[in-house]
């Protein structure tokens, strides 16, 4: 919604170019990925699991998706992880909290999620209807409109991932 003051952003300087509602929305992702943190953070400790990271809450997640087997390089593909050092360092930690395991499958090792990494899941996921998605329902936001704002930021997060690249052979 534009306000009196103009548009919402954190650095004017990137704002006053060709495209000022891209720094609102770069200002809303920042703020908006640095909640879901807390949120997964915070909730994951609800749920029973302290001192976790959003990473590994992520990886965990990941793992958990479907129930099957995940290859290293595919869960750093879906969760968008460029250092496969961070995810190594989450999985290890998941295992040694006994959330998941690895096992060797010919020259892989795929992490699969244990009983208890299930069991967090689901308490994360009771306490994420009961606290988030309650919430989220009285904002009165369609489910399709959700859905578009879901698509915008992954098309948004394709145009960044190539301005990096593009960035990088600069």
């Amino acid at each position: 919604m534009p306000t009196p003051l103009g548009p919402i952003v954190s650095s004017a300087h990137l704002a006053d170019g060709a495209v000022p509602a891209l720094s609102e929305v770069e200002f809303g992702m920042i703020l908006a990925s640095h909640a879901f943190e807390r949120w997964m953070v915070r909730c994951m400790t609800a749920a029973g699991q302290p001192g976790l990271t959003a990473t590994e809450i992520m990886v965990l997640h990941t793992v958990t998706h479907r129930g099957k087997p995940k290859r290293l390089a595919d869960i750093c593909l879906v969760l968008g992880i460029e250092d496969t050092h961070l995810a190594t360092y989450a999985i290890k930690k998941l295992e040694a909290k006994g959330l998941v395991e690895r096992e060797k499958s010919g020259k892989e090792r795929l992490v699969q999620v244990t009983a208890e990494g299930e069991a967090v899941c689901k308490r994360y996921r009771d306490l994420r209807e009961a606290i988030l998605v309650a919430g989220t329902r009285e904002l009165g936001v369609s489910p399709e409109a959700m859905s578009n704002v879901a698509h915008l930021l992954r098309v948004l997060s394709g145009h960044y991932d190539q301005a990096a690249r593009t960035a990088a052979s600069l």
